[in-house]
């Protein structure tokens, strides 16, 4: 019988497949040489959503599974579902409010994405977009960081970034970035209306290629010796002056 290992783990084809099916697996590791039956759906499955395959050796997926029956296969899951993007954008036009979303461009520390997720609840954000690739994924660290605001904020996984952002302009959305080389001061800029706050890695922040078609950037002033900030802090500061503006306007 195929079980589910943890909240974050599934082992075993059929169990994979339908995890697959409902859109929460993140990752898929396979038995290096196993192609023959099911799996070969598994697989083609998997590919045609986008989901990260990984060949390994079977003595690893021996060792996570730990005694359960796996087949040769063991994904990585979701807490909850993803969403698509027109979902999001149907969350916003089902409220009556101009779309307000995140773009986390490859952000990969889970507590960040948690602590983002559970201010953009707080902030009315419709929401969140996350690359399918070098990009945190939501996962158990992430929901219990989030205090439960995983459950109230939709995440869509997004292809290209830069092509995602042209889509959404094309949509009459306005894309600001927050970077600490901006146009202007955050809180001097119109952050009303349609918009998609896009916020960069911990480190390296927006990448260049994203930075080039986001319509324009924002910088947190500082005065002290540091010159960046924690993500999440970043998000949260742009987040509320967005929802401060909004309920003003």
């Amino acid at each position: 019988m195929e079980n589910n290992m943890t909240d974050e783990m599934i082992v075993g084809r059929n169990s994979v497949m339908e995890a697959i099916k409902s859109g929460r697996v993140n990752k898929i590791l396979l038995a290096k040489g196993d192609r023959q039956g099911s799996i070969r759906e598994v697989i083609g499955v998997a590919k045609e959503k986008g989901i990260l395959i990984q060949d390994v050796d079977i003595k690893k997926i021996n060792d996570l599974a730990k005694g359960l029956r796996h087949q040769g296969v063991l994904a990585y899951v979701a807490p909850v579902e993803y969403v698509e993007l027109e979902d999001i954008l149907a969350k916003a036009e089902a409220a009556g409010q101009p779309p307000f979303i995140v773009l986390l461009d490859e952000l990969e520390d889970p507590h960040n994405l948690g602590a983002i997720l559970r201010t953009a609840d707080a902030a009315g954000v419709h929401g969140v977009l996350i690359p399918k690739r070098r990009s945190c994924p939501l996962s158990a660290t992430v929901a219990k960081t989030s205090a439960g605001a995983v459950e109230y904020v939709p995440v869509a996984k997004i292809g290209n970034v830069a092509q995602t952002i042209k889509e959404l302009q094309r949509l009459g959305m306005w894309v600001v970035g927050a970077d600490m080389d901006g146009d202007k001061d955050y809180y001097e800029a119109d952050l009303t209306g349609p918009l998609v706050l896009v916020i960069g890695s911990e480190g390296k922040g927006i990448g260049r290629l994203t930075k080039e078609v986001c319509d324009f950037l924002v910088r947190i002033p500082m005065q002290g010796k540091i010159n960046s900030l924690n993500a999440s802090v970043a998000g949260s500061i742009l987040m509320y002056e967005s929802m401060k503006q909004r309920q003003i306007k």
